[in-house]
């Protein structure tokens, strides 16, 4: 068998592993604590603010996750890390999404607060990262977490809500700041190996970290590899076929071959009955009756053919390193580099060819524009006919010919100088780049290639406009070698890039000048910087005619960037201290330059020693997606428009719900969505108050309550209501009654974007992104700590955190209802009210354990109309410590083996709610974590 590089890399751990001895010694492990409210360390800066203090806690709260809070809690990837949030509670893509992830494949993304993936400011080391170089759902940019090395990860420090004084664009929801490791002794080896109870998803995972230190240069320098087996639906029961979904319809044999007769109104069965085809799909293709009753050729097992987990392979390097010239001036950098390959498989959620690219049906954009150009003239049987084909694994030469594949290469680096000066004062001034490249690659069928396989020559148009073939229909259900799909199929190569540069100045100081309660504290801070992105797509991806089935749009531009901010904490009294920043920010794009002030405010009082009273309020801003502004042409087929001029036109009185109910004035269009270079500024403001009580070391319970509003936040344009809008202005009146003024600028805009050809048909509705929508959040939050030592028991640690929102609404366009997004009713997306978790560990000796409990409170069901059940996920580890510098740990994920609840109206696959759950089922890892040199583990 063929070793790959990770193999060979985890085979020359071992064997040093294998061949080296180390002394036997046991050591206790020291348990991670959270200081109480009153205590004091060496100064240090934490995320939200820039001066460094000798307090953890501060006016807003700040959660921190360390390195060992991770493995106690039994995470293997940063997603995961985050997911685990009770502050992260939006509705966010899952690895096995069908639509979202076909856009963005491979990404993952984070969602505070519910209030979006663009309003979350994502940081390593406290620097800007790339954002992922093609937008989510093909519309906003965000930042792939999936990426970051776990391995590398000192800590982890979220902060939400707005916080742009201090960061600037973006930290609207809040800030997650992973901060790298900058320091180790020795050399630490750990290997990593997983894998499920149910089959499917094996990982090895390497990390190797070192430092140095040869005078005045030191470093630290780190290695991941990792190599992750994909995980199948057809792997898991509760996914494996059609037979899983709750209703009768969608129970059905997924179609692998159908022909309809249109003038007719029927399906016509093959002669043999589907037996030509019965040995495909793993010999699960049977002749099948869809819900009208008409025969197609299916399979139940078709439906499974994707991925729960992605396969992902690759390598991540991380290095820190200083050199100090003297004690008040020394140079710096930090350059993390990532090689990763993901693999995925996503398909349609049922029987609609029209969605799957690698499906097939006779495409044609010079035929009639009529049911999508899929139907032509057969001359042999005289009538109007659509064939409708999918590729099985037999057929392709295996799944993993069907895979989306991206290759992901980030790279960022920090360099620069710090130092002192004037005794109390700090200063850096730092470059910063990084950017993300991607080969996105997805396997396309060439429309005119699979035309002419499937139908033969091209023998014209017919007088209506429709393509004349004559075609033998046994061709349709006969099975085709790999070699044949091999000539009708093509890689689609996209090969996006987001670049970020960054140069900064900042200096601070502890003691500014002083006031009678103490020194105030001070940081400024100057930024210049440039963002760009390119989505550098395959060029026939943008033609009609190339591929069947979607086709996708471009986009690419820049923009630059400075700002001014600075920060103050003042000692009001010995008890009682304020904070204040100020920041100004001003973006430069395509003739515009919008800029934004923000500020926050901050208060801490401290009326007894243990106890920690505290609130902030600050502003925020974000500068538009850089896809929202610079989108090229993007194209959506729709099948069912609603015509309401039209229908309101034949049937007066009726009303716009009619319309859409009757379905007579349906067509099919071809709309077109772009970007929009004059969208302004997104902006925001939050508020939290809240208490840190700590009576004694060993214990600390903070509550904190907060409300987040953003106001004129981007909205994409609703093509339906633009249609009605289009009726209202024709008519100059809507269905209810009310005038329209058919020279308003709302009727200008609607009228020039829904377009109609020579006959008065709508043929497209182009539309944008716009300023429009509010969106307010509000809730508490709960964090406990609680250690106890005890002499022959051992140390245990307990730890719970737990949200509840208490509101969270949106309105899309002024003058519409407020929507509550917690109601059961509300259509878009899913939010918990609830999401907390809990740990415990112990440690005794030589010996350690954990347990870690996450909760998800109730999410409405698909059909919005009552609740699934609460969820509880643990995860279990214990660990042993051979001697003082060689563990061996095992952690199992889902302990209990949990699948996702039975939901009766989630009848597209896979069956449940992908944004939550997953049917992964309980997971093993075996990790092995070998020290050479340097301090005890």
């Amino acid at each position: 068998m063929k070793k790959t590089k990770l193999d060979l890399a985890i085979h020359c751990a071992l064997l040093l592993l294998a061949t080296t001895s180390v002394q036997a010694q046991t050591t206790t492990d020291a348990q991670t604590q959270t200081p109480p409210a009153d205590q004091s360390l060496g100064t240090v800066t934490v995320t939200g603010s820039r001066i460094p203090r000798a307090q953890i806690e501060g006016p807003a709260p700040v959660t921190v996750i360390t390195a060992k809070d991770i493995k106690n809690s039994g995470f293997t990837s940063v997603p995961e890390v985050l997911r685990s949030l009770s502050q992260n509670s939006g509705s966010v893509q899952g690895q096995q999404n069908t639509t979202s992830a076909q856009s963005t494949p491979g990404a993952q993304a984070v969602d505070l607060r519910g209030l979006g993936p663009n309003h979350t400011l994502v940081l390593v080391n406290g620097r800007r990262i790339a954002d992922f170089p093609l937008p989510l759902n093909g519309r906003s940019n965000f930042t792939d977490i999936g990426n970051i090395p776990l391995g590398m990860i000192d800590r982890v420090e979220i902060l939400t809500g707005s916080a742009s004084a201090i960061y600037g664009s973006d930290a609207m929801a809040g800030v997650i700041n992973f901060i790298l490791k900058k320091s180790t002794d020795g050399t630490t080896i750990d290997f990593r190996y997983g894998g499920s109870d149910r089959s499917g998803g094996r990982s090895r995972d390497l990390t190797l970290t070192t430092g140095f230190a040869q005078g005045n240069f030191s470093g630290i320098v780190g290695v991941e590899l990792q190599d992750k087996s994909p995980l199948w639906g057809f792997q898991r029961d509760v996914q494996d076929s059609t037979l899983d979904a709750p209703t009768s319809r969608r129970q059905l044999p997924r179609l692998t071959a159908q022909l309809y007769d249109w003038d007719d109104d029927v399906n016509i069965a093959p002669a043999d009955g589907c037996k030509a085809m019965s040995g495909l799909n793993q010999n699960t293709t049977v002749l099948a009756n869809d819900r009208y009753g008409e025969p197609y050729c299916g399979s139940d097992r078709a439906i499974a053919y994707r991925t729960i987990q992605n396969q992902r392979k690759g390598a991540s390097v991380y290095g820190s390193f200083e050199y100090r010239f003297s004690d008040k001036l020394s140079w710096f950098a930090d350059v993390q580099l990532g090689y990763q390959t993901v693999k995925l498989l996503t398909g349609t959620n049922g029987n609609d060819v029209a969605s799957d690219a690698m499906g097939w049906e006779f495409h044609d954009p010079n035929s009639t524009n009529n049911y999508r150009n899929k139907m032509f003239y057969n001359a042999l049987t005289g009538h109007y006919e659509i064939w409708t084909r999918q590729f099985t694994p037999e057929e392709i030469g295996g799944l993993q010919n069907r895979m989306n594949s991206t290759t992901q290469k980030t790279l960022g680096m920090t360099t620069g100088l710090k130092g002192s000066f004037a005794e109390t004062w700090n200063w850096e001034a730092a470059y910063n780049h990084s950017e993300y490249k991607a080969d996105v690659k997805m396997p396309r069928i060439r429309a005119a290639a699979a035309n002419s396989l499937f139908l033969g020559p091209q023998q014209g148009y017919d007088a209506d406009g429709y393509a004349i073939f004559s075609p033998d229909p046994a061709r349709l259900f006969t099975p085709i070698t790999p070699a044949q799909f091999a000539s009708i199929a093509a890689m689609s190569t996209f090969r996006p890039v987001a670049k970020n540069d960054n140069l900064s100045f900042t200096a601070d100081t502890p003691a500014l000048f002083s006031l009678p309660a103490g020194n105030v504290g001070f940081a400024g801070a100057l930024e210049y910087g440039r963002q760009s992105y390119r989505i550098n797509p395959d060029p026939l991806a943008l033609t009609a005619d190339a591929y069947y089935g979607p086709q996708y749009g471009d986009g690419n531009g820049g923009r630059n960037h400075w700002s001014a901010a600075g920060e103050l904490r003042i000692p009001v009294f010995s008890t009682l201290q304020a904070s204040v920043a100020g920041r100004y920010d001003r973006y430069s794009y395509g003739g515009k330059n919008p800029g934004k002030f923000t500020y926050s405010m901050g208060l801490e009082w401290r009326p007894i020693h243990s106890l920690l009273l505290r609130g902030s309020y600050g502003t925020g801003f974000r500068a538009p997606d850089m896809h929202y502004l610079f989108a090229g042409n993007d194209y959506y087929r729709t099948r069912y428009a609603t015509d309401y001029y039209h229908c309101r036109t034949d049937t007066p009185g009726a009303s716009n719900g009619f319309c859409y109910d009757d379905g007579s004035w349906d067509g099919a269009t071809f709309d077109v969505y772009h970007g929009n270079i004059g969208l302004n500024v997104e902006t925001s403001k939050s508020f939290t108050t809240g208490f840190v009580w700590s009576p004694s070391a060993n214990f600390d319970l903070s509550v904190d309550y907060y409300k987040i509003q953003v106001m004129n936040q981007v909205q994409v344009q609703d093509r339906d209501r633009l249609r009605i809008q289009e009726a209202d202005c024709r008519l100059g009146v809507t269905d209810t009654g009310a005038k329209v003024d058919a020279s308003s600028p709302t009727c200008v805009d609607a009228l020039a974007r829904v377009i109609r050809d020579g006959t008065g048909d709508i043929t497209s509705v182009h539309f944008a992104p716009i300023n429009i929508a509010r969106e307010q959040t509000s809730g508490i939050d709960v964090s406990a700590n609680y250690r106890l030592r005890t002499a022959q028991a051992g140390n245990f640690n307990f730890s719970a955190n737990y949200n509840w929102t208490q509101r969270h609404s949106r309105q899309l366009y002024p003058g519409d209802p407020t929507e509550n997004m917690l109601d059961v009713s509300f259509g878009d997306t899913t939010l918990p009210r609830t999401k907390g978790n809990v740990g415990v560990s112990w440690d005794k000796g030589a010996w350690g354990a954990s347990l870690f409990g996450n909760y998800l409170g109730r999410v409405a069901n698909y059909a919005n109309t009552d609740w699934t059940e609460a969820t509880w996920r643990f995860n279990a580890g214990a660990r042993y410590n051979i001697n003082d510098h060689l563990r061996l740990s095992l952690s199992i994920n889902n302990l209990l083996d949990k699948m996702p609840p039975k939901d009766p109206t989630w009848s597209n696959y896979p069956y449940y709610d992908t944004s939550w759950f997953d049917a992964t089922g309980r997971s093993y890892f075996l990790q092995v974590t070998w020290k050479l040199g340097g301090k005890a583990l």
